[in-house]
């Protein structure tokens, strides 16, 4: 495997305002990357210079070795795919799928071959005929894609492409981006801000805060091992033991996090902590129950708040909902504390 794409010092500055500093980053032939932040972060201002859509301040931009950085989109292969789909809706599936080519001068015959093929790739075949106001939501971020594929780019970049998609919809395409990604083997890089989209579809996740990147890992080490309270907090729920509560409950110093699945909540006279175990008492002061789990949010006696999830095997929300204001005990494993830096 080879270096896709490889990002050198790259920066961009708008008068006074730096919205990306030094960035520096190699996405590998064939990975599904993802680029995870908050808005303003520069995630979307980094895939734009990508795309040969916005020209960088400084740094360089290289696919596949080759420096870019002074060209013009359409002498770039890559190829972009948006959150609004930007389909034309007098033209048919298959002509919007085949525009590209028929711009580039493709003869006819092949145009059609090609759009045919992409848009079997995308699993729309027989669609040619229809119009984008015939389609599901799905459907048309499907043929956006299927137009991105159709040019063969060996880098894809998507901009928050599910953004516009409700909660099931978009949940059903991070499952099909996947699988046609895995299937063209083409390169994918993808923005957004949702951290479980993230964690579910990518290889490797590069998070993004105040202009630079802050980590870059796998999800799951992304999510066990984060590099500070920034992703602790982003990559999943911000769960943070200070030096103080650290100090008494730990019995180190240093600022902690534990992810609130690891923790159990039991009764305040309920079991102590075993060997191995951490242990804290509190109060609940905030219950959500989300169907699937309740999530509580005890304040600990030791000062600072955790955040507890527990799945509902058997807790009807009348009965998680009268666990606020009562006195708790937090149990934990010590292996399950994360020491953040600085």
């Amino acid at each position: 495997m080879g270096v896709a794409v490889r990002l050198e010092g790259l920066g961009k500055r708008y008068g006074d305002v730096e919205v990306l500093t030094g960035v520096d980053l190699e996405v590998e032939e064939g990975e599904f990357f993802s680029m995870l932040g908050p808005s303003g972060s520069g995630k979307t201002t980094c895939l734009r210079i990508v795309a040969g859509l916005v020209e960088p301040t400084r740094g360089r931009v290289l696919l596949h070795g080759e420096d870019v950085t002074g060209r013009p989109p359409y002498q770039r292969d890559v190829n972009t795919v948006f959150q609004d789909y930007a389909l034309f809706p007098h033209m048919s599936v298959g002509d919007n799928v085949a525009y590209g080519l028929m711009v580039e001068k493709v003869p006819k015959a092949e145009r059609r071959r090609r759009a045919s093929e992409a848009l079997a790739m995308v699993r729309l075949d027989g669609y040619e005929k229809r119009r984008p106001t015939q389609l599901s939501g799905g459907q048309r971020q499907r043929v956006a894609l299927a137009r991105a594929l159709v040019k063969r780019p060996r880098v894809l970049l998507l901009d928050e492409p599910l953004g516009a998609l409700d909660l099931k919809l978009r949940e059903q395409m991070q499952k099909e981006l996947k699988a046609i990604q895995a299937e063209v083997g083409i390169t994918f890089i993808f923005v957004t801000h949702d951290q479980a989209e993230a964690l579910s579809m990518s290889d490797r996740i590069a998070v993004f805060n105040e202009g630079r990147i802050v980590q870059v890992a796998p999800p799951a080490e992304l999510y066990e091992n984060p590099a500070d309270a920034f992703v602790a907090g982003f990559v999943g729920t911000s769960n943070l033991l200070g030096p103080e509560s650290a100090r008494k409950i730990i019995g180190r110093e240093g600022t902690f996090t534990v992810r609130p699945e690891k923790i159990r909540l039991v009764d305040i006279d309920g079991p102590s902590a075993g060997d191995g175990e951490c242990s804290a008492t509190g109060v609940v002061t905030d219950v959500s129950y989300l169907g699937a789990e309740t999530r509580y949010t005890v304040t600990l006696d030791a000062g600072d708040e955790l955040v507890v999830t527990e799945q509902n095997l058997a807790t009807k929300s009348t009965d998680a909902l009268a666990a606020r204001d009562r006195p708790v005990r937090l149990i934990w494993g010590e292996q399950h504390n994360r020491l953040l830096p600085g």
